[in-house]
């Protein structure tokens, strides 16, 4: 070993050693998202468990502090920023549009149930008012991603019921972001909640959103058009990038986390000619290497061994919660919008994946102080949990290998 030593700078080999960092993370990512999809799990599942494993939970191979960043951090952040960009390119406006009615009344009831009761549950157990509203943010969401890809192998994808849950998730993310930003502004230094912040805050939101689809829908489709005739590689790409940050800057100028811009930028572009050649090309640099990055970062920075045996009822109660009040409330709306009650039940299961959505949140939370490492880590098993029993709850009642008749649709 001291060998080894006369013929290596140590000090260089600290400076460096994050480049060797990226290299376990982006092989151990790709190995154990190939992992999960082989025991037909989604690949998410695996990629969040392999940063528990690399954590310092088990090997301690890479450690991340979220109050302190440093590059894998900042690479992560980036990785969100080009998440929500990638959903909003592959929101379809036109198909939402057909199915809006029904998706709302799910998306309010996948909402309003999971919030009230998480906001409750935290306040059972001795949470203060703000980290117990926040509990309830974190249910709220749904993965748009995980619902896709389940929907996608059961052949439902295109169904009646499969874009009700795809119009919902998007809606339940949105309606997530928003109360999720107005939480933020709530608490933010701890002075907020008067009827003066209330209203500086909304109306805040409402110019953001005002702004953004008079750029979105006058400035960016010009631009584009302007920048595609540039004589230089990849402008597209390129641009589509800098939009997704320039807005996710925008979004933290005026009160907003970050990922509202992105969303909203790439739901702008998503009604462009442009579209497709920039999801294809901007899912290429995200999975190839920054979005492993962000899910390994958090499950590296839950810590499930520093879990107590007395939170231990608490995961449970508010994983049953999590899964039950999707259930429900999407189950709810969805019979009231006109499908039966297998239909309602299979568009409540596919609700009930939290996903990466679920995982910004709280990211978002503990970087802002409104939850502390017990419960992200908390968070992150639950978002495992969920992740977990969505597809075989979808494959139970939408067997495609049963035939059945039709059931019926919104009437």
């Amino acid at each position: 070993m001291d060998l080894i030593y006369q013929f290596v700078d140590i000090d260089k080999l600290k400076q460096y050693h994050f480049l060797l960092e990226l290299v376990i993370i982006l092989a151990a990512v790709k190995l154990a998202g190939h992992m999960s999809k082989r025991i037909g799990q989604p690949s998410v599942f695996g990629e969040l468990l392999i940063g528990i494993v690399l954590g310092p939970a088990i090997l301690g191979w890479i450690h991340v502090d979220p109050q302190h960043p440093g590059l894998i951090k900042e690479l992560a952040e980036v990785g969100v920023i080009l998440l929500m960009f990638l959903a909003g390119l592959e929101t379809d406006v036109d198909e939402f549009k057909k199915t809006a009615y029904a998706s709302s009344l799910v998306a309010v009831g996948g909402v309003i149930f999971p919030l009230i009761a998480g906001f409750a549950i935290g306040l059972v157990f001795g949470y203060d008012y703000s980290t117990a509203i926040f509990i309830g943010t974190l249910l709220v969401a749904t993965s748009v991603s995980i619902s896709v890809q389940t929907l996608r192998e059961l052949g439902k994808l295109q169904s009646k019921e499969g874009v009700t849950i795809l119009g919902a998730a998007v809606l339940d993310d949105v309606l997530g972001i928003i109360i999720l930003s107005v939480v933020i502004g709530f608490t933010a230094g701890g002075g907020g909640g008067s009827v003066i912040d209330i209203v500086i805050l909304l109306a805040k939101i409402i110019l953001f959103f005002i702004l953004t689809v008079f750029i979105g829908r006058k400035i960016l489709p010009r631009f584009f058009n302007w920048v595609s005739n540039l004589m230089t590689t990849e402008v597209l790409l390129t641009f589509g990038i800098i939009i997704a940050l320039a807005f996710a800057y925008f979004a933290e100028l005026f009160g907003l986390a970050g990922i509202v811009g992105s969303y909203f930028a790439g739901l702008m572009l998503s009604v462009t000619r442009y579209r497709h050649e920039l999801f294809e090309k901007v899912e290429v640099v995200s999975f190839s290497f920054f979005v492993p990055i962000f899910f390994v970062s958090i499950g590296v920075t839950a810590d499930v061994s520093g879990l107590k045996p007395d939170i231990i009822l608490f995961l449970v109660v508010l994983t049953l919660v999590a899964i039950l009040t999707k259930i429900f409330g999407g189950g709810l709306g969805a019979r009231m919008a006109g499908f039966n009650w297998n239909s309602s039940a299979g568009i409540g299961a596919g609700m009930i994946a939290r996903g990466e959505v679920g995982l910004i949140v709280a990211s978002i939370g503990l970087t802002r102080n409104l939850i502390d490492k017990e419960l992200f880590t908390i968070t992150v098993i639950i978002v495992l949990a969920t992740t977990l029993v969505t597809p075989p709850l979808l494959k139970l009642i939408f067997n495609p290998k049963k035939k059945r008749t039709r059931p019926s649709d919104i009437g």
